[in-house]
């Protein structure tokens, strides 16, 4: 599904999409974005921020609400980082500022409908509870506490979040942590992950400009440690 207002914008990617063999839908609103999706459930949502009746920070925080885990990729004239940091906040999977690059948006799209399949196709199983010190991480209830507090985590934060906690005290680099995220793709930008990792200290940490548990290691990447054992080291 595309949500698009402009309809130059609009028919371009509905070509590039069904270049690709997608059936597309377009809508040109986003309270007409959120009633298309409620009533089709498609595959995926290719959505831009700036839209009559409801805007696409609306509707993403609106589909995130009702716990509909599509997958969004938005598309934004806005480029500052507290525009993408809101954007991934409320739950995108990734974005693309205007200009873009139509080969690249479908490359984008490639990959998330690739990690979605993938996740589909994987058998059930009850994944083990991950601990880190009391940061705990659930991965068949996707639910996420610290100190016996519910924390709130998009998508992406989860599946960041889990994947090193999977490994505490493991370095992730930022390439691994994008597979993590989309599965490996050349177009996808590695600050989408330092996004997450800001977004996510601020739900984590006690201080986010400060982190103990959520680590950059300089020139590698991240890392989950359990700040009362560290400290225990230390002495």
């Amino acid at each position: 599904m595309v949500a698009e207002d402009d309809e130059k914008q609009a028919e371009l990617v509905r070509r590039y999409l069904e270049r690709e063999g997608h059936a597309v839908r377009v809508v040109g609103d986003g309270l007409a974005a959120l009633d298309a999706v409620r009533h089709r459930e498609p595959d995926l949502l290719v959505l831009d921020v700036m839209m009559p009746r409801a805007d696409g920070l609306d509707v993403v925080r609106v589909l995130r609400s009702e716990h509909r885990e599509l997958p969004v990729l938005m598309l934004t004239a806005r480029s500052t980082e507290d525009d993408l940091l809101l954007g991934l906040d409320l739950g995108a999977d990734d974005y693309m500022t205007k200009p873009y690059s139509p080969r690249e948006l479908m490359a984008r799209v490639r990959t998330l409908l690739r990690r979605t399949r993938r996740a589909a196709a994987e058998p059930a199983a009850e994944d083990p509870v991950l601990r880190v010190g009391a940061l705990v991480v659930d991965p068949a209830r996707h639910e996420v506490s610290v100190d016996g507090a519910t924390v709130e985590c998009t998508p992406g934060e989860f599946r960041i979040l889990a994947a090193l906690a999977a490994g505490p005290d493991r370095v992730f680099s930022r390439q691994r942590l994008l597979e993590e995220l989309h599965g490996f793709d050349r177009y996808i930008s590695a600050r989408t992950v330092d996004v997450h990792v800001m977004n996510l200290r601020k739900k984590i940490e006690r201080a986010p400009r400060r982190p103990e548990r959520l680590l950059t290691v300089f020139g590698v990447g991240y890392k989950l440690t359990d700040p009362a054992k560290a400290a225990r080291r230390a002495r």
